[in-house]
C-alpha cells in the first residue's frame, strides 16, 4: 500500500507524489503517517516534514498549517512549505536579518505585523536548520 501526499501553500502546489509514509510537525509533536492509518485533522507546526518513498528520505521545511489524512490521502495545508533543494541559504540569512531588523522596529507597533514578521523569522530558522543539518 501507499500514500499520495499533497502540500499546498497559497502560492503553489509544492509537493504531490505517492509515498511510502511521511512525518509531520505538529503543534502536538511529530506524527508519522503510514498506509492504513485513521483518519486525522491535526494543525501543522513550523518545522521539517519528512517524506520517504522507495528506501529513500526527502525534506521539506513546513509553517503553519493543517493537515488531513483521509484514507490513503495525506493533504497538507500550509502557510510555507519549501522543498530542501530550492532554499537558498543566503537568501534566507539574508531575509532573516531584513526580518529581525524589523520586527526590532515594529515592537510597538501592529499586533499582525508583528505576529507576521515573528512567522517569518520562526520559518527561516527552520529553513536554515533544516539546509544545515544535512551539510
Amino acid at each position: 500500500m501507499s500514500l499520495t501526499l499533497e502540500i499546498v501553500t497559497p502560492e503553489a502546489r509544492v509537493y504531490s507524489d505517492t509515498i511510502d509514509s511521511v512525518v509531520i510537525p505538529t503543534v502536538e509533536g511529530e506524527v508519522g503517517i503510514l498506509p492504513g492509518h485513521i483518519p486525522l485533522l491535526t494543525q501543522v507546526a513550523d518545522g521539517e516534514l519528512r517524506v520517504t518513498k522507495g528506501g529513500a528520505t526527502h525534506f521539506l521545511a513546513v509553517g503553519g498549517g493543517f493537515a488531513e489524512v483521509a484514507g490513503d490521502r495525506v493533504q497538507v495545508l500550509a502557510e510555507h512549505a519549501i522543498t530542501e533543494e530550492k532554499i537558498d541559504e543566503h537568501a534566507v540569512e539574508d531575509a532573516l536579518k531584513r526580518a529581525e531588523a524589523q520586527l526590532r522596529d515594529a515592537a510597538g507597533s501592529d499586533p499582525a505585523e508583528f505576529e507576521h514578521l515573528q512567522e517569518m523569522v520562526r520559518f527561516a530558522g527552520v529553513q536554515l536548520a533544516l539546509k544545515r543539518r544535512r551539510r
